[in-house]
């Protein structure tokens, strides 16, 4: 799909997306819970899609009712984690959390599994459980640590070391998975545990499906002493899906660079790390108001900032639209985080902005933005990245002469209605060859 932006002002509200990070979780913990769970606000990018693609190849089965997904399962009693034959293949599309999240929870299965996925999935390194599965009685097979991932559990909860530097998805399927066998008396070790907020958002949603919740000391070790809910199918679990901080976030930025918006339904409380992004704004110069359920954001004379982003590597993208109209060198720390994404996004964010005009240097697990106002439109391309297409998009709206997007339809992974919201903000937006619904 091809995209063409020119130069836009924007204003009026929007509601933020669901998040990702929450709703593929939320689909994890309800393939494990006995009964049935009841989400609100659920997702519907492909990365949520592959996630009830993957619990339903696992024995749940789910439908939408009156905007709610409701999703039954019989937990491990199920016939995949319990009886030969049932299930010989799961896809996880191209989700990294998917996979990383679900493999630990397959293990659980006395079955041969294999796990497959899509696109740049197929890239990403899983030698994590090469290493770390056979320790927990899991026979493991991969392709030099890719893709497909064959399991045969069932995975036995043991005292074990991580190393958590990669990423903390690998720890979130562990987490689960440890819960649900209700483990006891054993704990998960972890060194250079990175995005640990994201792992206080696995917390809650295990909390919320009331399963059994690990004692964590400080990220360095989470220890498990309680049992899990046995939950009936007379009293479903609740949980609503939180506005996503991540998508927003580019919003917000938008909103910084080209005119004063609202967005809704953003917890300003939430676990998840890209919520941070709102300390970027204020320390650039951006105009900001944070109301109990609304954020205003608006243009400022915007300033040269540092951040820090090692924690919270998905905002390097929305960051570096930010910097780029920030008069001076903006730093942006955690480029090392950026490798193993949909595409090594490091790369493509100096490549695609150089082509903008906005010179982009990378020194160790350091990004200097060189802003100000000499931003032109260009054709430029998402790297069949999501999060590259929008801050192309992003970057777009103030820029000298019109902008075109190339496989724009990259969004669909964790944003669906990207487009669709940006004309509902004013952005002068046409979609050529389109894969998407724009209204």
């Amino acid at each position: 799909m091809f995209i063409t932006i020119q130069p836009s002002s924007l204003s009026g509200t929007i509601i933020a997306p669901a998040s990702k990070s929450s709703m593929q979780r939320a689909c994890a913990t309800a393939l494990l819970t006995n009964g049935v769970s009841i989400i609100k606000n659920p997702g519907h990018s492909n990365d949520d899609k592959a996630a009830l693609r993957v619990i339903e190849s696992m024995g749940a089965t789910w439908e939408l009712k009156n905007g709610n997904l409701e999703i039954t399962s019989h937990g491990l009693a199920g016939k995949p984690f319990t009886e030969a034959g049932e299930t010989a293949e799961v896809n996880c599309g191209e989700s990294g959390l998917g996979i990383r999240m679900f493999a630990p929870i397959i293990a659980l299965s006395k079955n041969e599994i294999t796990i497959n996925g899509e696109g740049s999935l197929l890239k990403r390194p899983i030698d994590f459980f090469d290493e770390v599965l056979p320790k927990l009685g899991v026979d493991v097979q991969t392709r030099e640590g890719k893709l497909p991932l064959k399991l045969k559990g069932p995975l036995q909860p043991r005292n074990i070391e991580i190393d958590g530097s990669l990423s903390s998805q690998f720890l979130t399927g562990l987490l689960i998975a440890f819960a649900a066998t209700g483990a006891h008396g054993v704990s998960i070790r972890v060194k250079n545990l990175k995005s640990k907020p994201y792992i206080d958002l696995t917390l809650d949603v295990m909390d919320a499906f009331k399963m059994g919740v690990p004692a964590n000391r400080n990220y360095e070790e989470f220890s498990f002493y309680s049992k899990p809910n046995v939950q009936s199918t007379n009293n479903a679990i609740h949980y609503t899906v939180e506005g996503d901080w991540s998508g927003a976030a580019f919003l917000l930025v938008a909103g910084a660079i080209a005119g004063d918006i609202v967005i809704k339904g953003l917890d300003t409380t939430s676990s998840q790390a890209d919520k941070v992004i709102l300390d970027a704004l204020r320390n650039c110069g951006a105009k900001l108001s944070i109301k109990a359920a609304e954020i205003e954001i608006g243009t400022g004379n915007l300033k040269p900032f540092y951040f820090d982003a090692t924690e919270c590597p998905d905002l390097i993208p929305p960051l570096v639209a930010l910097a780029s109209y920030c008069d001076g060198k903006t730093s942006i720390k955690g480029t090392s985080r950026l490798i193993y994404k949909e595409s090594n996004r490091a790369e493509s964010l100096k490549q695609e902005f150089g082509k903008m005009g906005i010179h982009v240097e990378l020194q160790s697990d350091l990004m200097i933005v060189h802003g100000g106002e000499n931003i032109v439109g260009a054709k430029v391309h998402s790297h069949h990245d999501h999060r590259i297409a929008m801050a192309c998009a992003v970057a777009a709206l103030r820029a000298k002469g019109q902008t075109n997007i190339e496989e724009a339809d990259a969004v669909n992974k964790s944003y669906p209605d990207f487009y669709e919201h940006f004309l509902a903000l004013g952005a002068k937006l046409v979609v050529e060859n389109s894969a998407i619904n724009v209204r």
